[in-house]
């Protein structure tokens, strides 16, 4: 197949997927109903947690700035915080492709090694995932009664439980395609000639992900690893105030749906969108929000206004990069 279509093909699948998940979600649910809690919404308060957004992500930035400068040298910050915003949108189109642009951008604009800037940003992801398990510890030591209650008191709801049991069914069996896939990937591969360019590439993406142990500033890297998440946060709980039904929520529920919904974002969709909606409404069920419209006025809300924040800031990087560095600002 012709490596134009491959892309237009992973495209198709990753977006249906993601409108899959999304109708899913929202199938059994009244739209007028959801339409008019939005109307009742105040949505300033969720155009303020998008300043917190941005500070996130200066946030990581700088973070990475910091594990580049130990794996190669030290880049420019518009570069790197502009790579970062192109990830975004990128993964949009393709979950994970995000990844693998921001570490193109940084090779063409600061001549970096594609492979060792990789390897730093799997380091960031793991990282990132330590910490989300971290809170989600926390959450389930702390919230565990409230949390179980719910499970219980909803195994006789057949048809939530069903789509619930669905969605983790269907998140399951793409982990399960896709390990099968690496598997054979890496097993055909020691038959190729190519093999040695491919060893080369993973001798770099170590280098890479070692930059840990190399690194000085690690108390600033502490300090934004928990400041990236701590911005997530802050994002959603200044959202529950743009709604009568979430306004009077205290912020340890705030955290505990923060938790459970990132975990909506790990699916291999564009942006999260259906998997992240469910998690968070079917969360704020625990706490008497309810689902249809309230919850689910409440994620389409936020949702919606954060991807078209981080589509406007993707695509002003993508025309800021080559006119800032043909003109030299960032060097």
């Amino acid at each position: 197949m012709h490596p134009i279509f491959k892309k237009i093909f992973k495209f198709f699948a990753f977006f249906g997927l993601g409108i899959l998940l999304f109708w899913l979600a929202y199938k059994e649910l009244d739209t007028e109903s959801i339409l008019q809690s939005l109307k009742e919404a105040n949505l300033w308060w969720i155009f303020l947690s998008l300043f917190l957004g941005l500070l996130s992500h200066i946030s990581r930035a700088m973070r990475w700035q910091i594990l580049l400068e130990t794996a190669e040298k030290k880049t420019g910050f518009l570069n790197t915080f502009f790579a970062v915003m192109v990830m975004y949108i990128a993964n949009m189109a393709f979950p994970r492709l995000g990844e693998l642009s921001r570490c193109s951008i940084m090779t063409k604009y600061e001549k970096l090694s594609f492979s060792k800037t990789l390897g730093t940003v799997v380091l960031e992801r793991i990282i990132d995932m330590f910490v989300l398990l971290l809170l989600a510890f926390i959450v389930f030591v702390i919230q565990f009664q409230d949390i179980t209650s719910f499970l219980i008191a909803n195994i006789s709801q057949k048809s939530r439980s069903f789509d619930m049991l669905k969605l983790i069914w269907l998140m399951v069996i793409i982990a399960a395609i896709g390990l099968v896939g690496i598997y054979l990937l890496f097993f055909k591969l020691k038959h190729w000639r190519i093999s040695k360019k491919i060893t080369a590439f993973l001798i770099s993406f170590w280098d890479g992900m070692k930059t840990v142990a190399q690194m000085k500033k690690k108390a600033a890297f502490i300090f934004h690893s928990l400041f990236i998440f701590l911005m997530y946060y802050l994002m959603l709980y200044i959202s529950f105030f743009a709604f009568d039904f979430t306004k009077d929520l205290d912020p340890l529920i705030a955290l505990t749906v923060f938790v459970l919904a990132s975990f909506g974002m790990v699916a291999p969709v564009p942006g999260g969108i259906g998997a992240w909606h469910f998690m968070v409404y079917e969360t704020l069920a625990i706490y008497g929000v309810a689902v249809n419209p309230d919850g689910a006025a409440f994620a389409f809300a936020v949702h919606g206004v954060s991807t078209v924040f981080l589509i406007v800031m993707g695509f002003l990087s993508l025309v800021m990069l080559p006119v800032l560095n043909r003109r030299g600002i960032d060097k």
